[in-house]
């Protein structure tokens, strides 16, 4: 008895302990709905696993859920695109180690026949106010990602409150947003590697872009571990190290859908 005794503790110790090891190669990430739909990180994480051995499990929001997320540490660390917020988050002691990644772009999409006569312009905000002008319909995420972070600082720019007969704010992620848009045949601003990604199922065309104002910058933040210390630190700061490694840098880079670059890296300029 005492020996079946022992070999069960030794059996549950041991499984115990596979299961430590096994969530000290599981990596939490919190990114933007782009990088997911984007299909960036399919393309990066096989080759990351590979080369540590770690598994990442993504967790796609949007930036302020994904912030939120790291908040409350229930992730090891995020990906994001809203530099006010991510600047905030760092300041109050949640995230270290903030880490400029890749940059991509915002573009205004919209109906083919454009009736708010915006195609080609290169001012975003005297496009926003077209589409007032026009009466035409602009379909917002509205869901404080940084696509909307981005969208309403534009507004603003604009002085013009987004409360407009045909503004729709619809609480989703980027591509159910795009899908509304075009089956409404109405504006909207996404980043390019979704347009990218969707851009085929879509009756939709790019009508805006080019603005510097729709400059679309990426970081990598790790979360704080004096705040929470039982996060995977070491796990989350070798993907980040992996991220901003020339090999890394250069797949971003050298990503494309459609036979466009998605994104460009930003690391290997620091």
């Amino acid at each position: 008895m005492k020996l079946l005794q022992t070999t069960l503790v030794i059996l549950s110790l041991t499984t115990a302990a596979a299961v430590h090891a096994a969530d000290e190669m599981k990596i939490r990430l919190a990114t933007t709905t782009s990088t997911y739909h984007s299909g960036l990180l399919d393309y990066l994480l096989p080759e990351f696993k590979k080369d540590t051995g770690y598994t990442v499990e993504v967790l796609a929001a949007g930036t302020g859920k994904s912030l939120r997320m790291g908040q409350n540490g229930d992730v090891d660390l995020v990906m994001t695109h809203a530099p006010k917020a991510e600047a905030k988050f760092v300041d109050e002691g949640y995230g270290v180690l903030p880490r400029k990644l890749m940059h991509n772009d915002f573009v205004v999409v919209g109906p083919n026949n454009d009736p708010a006569k915006i195609e080609g312009m290169t001012d975003v905000t005297k496009a926003l106010k077209n589409i007032v002008s026009y009466k035409a319909t602009f379909v917002s995420r509205g869901d404080d990602s940084g696509t909307h972070k981005k969208e309403l600082n534009l507004w603003k720019q604009t002085q013009i409150e987004p409360n407009f007969g045909g503004y729709k704010a619809v609480g989703q992620g980027m591509g159910p947003t795009l899908n509304m848009a075009s089956e409404l045949q109405a504006y909207t601003m996404t980043d390019r590697g979704t347009w990218l990604a969707y851009q085929n199922k879509l009756d939709l065309s790019i009508m805006v872009q080019g603005d510097k104002r729709l400059f679309n910058p990426y970081q990598v933040i790790l979360v704080n571990p004096s705040r929470y210390p039982d996060i995977n630190y070491q796990g989350a700061k070798a993907f980040s190290d992996w991220l901003v490694n020339p090999k890394a840098q250069a797949m971003i880079n050298n990503y494309q859908r459609h036979g466009e670059q998605l994104f460009v890296a930003d690391a290997i300029t620091q």
